[in-house]
């Protein structure tokens, strides 16, 4: 009988400390209303809440940008022969080095042959009116001539003389030095000569074909000189600025870096709201080629800004917030606009809304928890 009476007590008093406990534990739950949670003193002192003041920091961000190696207008060449003509022969192909002043082809037309007999027989006739000029101009000084036949030969001695001087410039257009050519050496063919020291990018002609003035024969690159054309967004444009340093790669070496320096920023911009930026190459790479795709990070200078911790920020639904102390236990989530982020630290773009406040900068997530858990129960 005893023994019964000490079970039914033992049942009894755990009975009663069950309820107990269930009774602090409700009594512990945090206190939520809207975006505002209350926590108690023990949960306060269990979750670790630390704060403090928004912070001015040097924060340092990088763009991430890409684009195209390109080359100035002067290192890429479209050649054409001015007159036309027929392709008589030629030994380039895509890729192939040439030197400046090197026979890339050989051209052919009859217009070529009458260039040339027009300029020697126009080189005739400019004697021959220079001889009767000088001839009626001494006559005229006895009277034997009339100041009209010395006027009317003057006029043939300079008409001669322009003509010559036009049909010497088109002798230029193809390539043949009008001071040495004589009857002896009149050629069907002339020679073009490449402008640049270069590689040859394109070939658009083939042996036979005739090729119109407007037409593109060949088409050559001097990659010395090549640069990054990098498309640069119209929120980051005034960011940037000439002589500022950079680093590129390319999809397939992306460790393999190449430093950068800003030579000219656009200030046009394109339908998709970004402007073109043109960087030069520290150190010139053979392997690096005009078209090829690269990505590029540009470091942007160091600014003060105000900022917290990382902790401090928490993200639920998309969106950025943070907690401001409203009391000592009392805790209010604010949205937050983040911005550069840099050894810990987040820019805090709308700092207004936290003048004066403390933010919480430990401990955040477990209020976000509290706050969330119980508004969804």
């Amino acid at each position: 009988m005893k023994n019964t009476l000490l079970f039914f007590s033992l049942l009894l008093l755990a009975s009663c400390s069950n309820k107990k406990s269930e009774s602090e534990t409700t009594a512990e739950a945090p206190v939520v209303s809207g975006n505002l949670v209350t926590l108690s003193e023990a949960q306060l002192k269990s979750a670790g809440i630390e704060s403090g003041m928004l912070e001015s920091r040097n924060l340092s961000s990088v763009i991430k940008v890409s684009g195209t190696i390109d080359v100035p207008p002067q290192n890429m060449v479209s050649v054409s022969m001015p007159l036309g003509g027929y392709l008589k022969s030629t030994q380039l192909l895509p890729g192939m080095h040439v030197s400046k002043g090197q026979v890339i082809a050989r051209m052919e037309d009859q217009q070529y042959i009458q260039l040339q007999q027009d300029y020697l027989t126009t080189t005739a006739r400019l004697q021959y009116a220079e001889a009767e000029y000088n001839r009626q101009k001494d006559l005229n000084q006895s009277k034997a001539s009339s100041d009209k036949m010395v006027q009317q030969m003057q006029m043939e001695y300079h008409t001669q003389k322009i003509a010559l001087s036009a049909l010497a410039e088109k002798l230029k257009l193809i390539n043949i030095n009008p001071q040495g050519l004589t009857v002896n050496n009149l050629s069907k063919s002339v020679n073009i000569y490449s402008p640049i020291s270069g590689f040859v990018s394109k070939i658009n002609v083939n042996i036979g074909k005739y090729a119109n003035p407007s037409d593109v024969l060949f088409e050559l690159i001097n990659p010395s000189d090549i640069h990054l054309n990098l498309k640069v967004f119209e929120k980051d444009i005034d960011k940037l600025e000439i002589g500022q340093q950079l680093i590129a790669y390319t999809n397939n070496q992306p460790d393999k870096k190449h430093l950068c320096k800003i030579i000219l920023i656009s200030r046009d911009l394109s339908p998709e709201r970004s402007a073109e930026v043109h960087c030069h190459f520290e150190n010139f790479d053979k392997t690096l080629l005009p078209g090829m795709y690269m990505n590029a990070e540009i470091e942007i200078k160091s600014h003060d800004t105000r900022a917290v911790k990382e902790d401090a920020i928490v993200s639920y639904e998309g969106k950025n917030y943070v907690f401001a102390v409203k009391s000592k236990n009392q805790f209010e989530m604010i949205p937050a606009e983040t911005g550069t982020k840099e050894n810990g630290y987040v820019a805090i773009l709308n700092t207004g809304v936290f003048a004066d406040k403390m933010i919480v900068s430990k401990g955040a997530y477990t209020l976000l928890m509290a706050l969330k858990n119980k508004a969804e129960d």
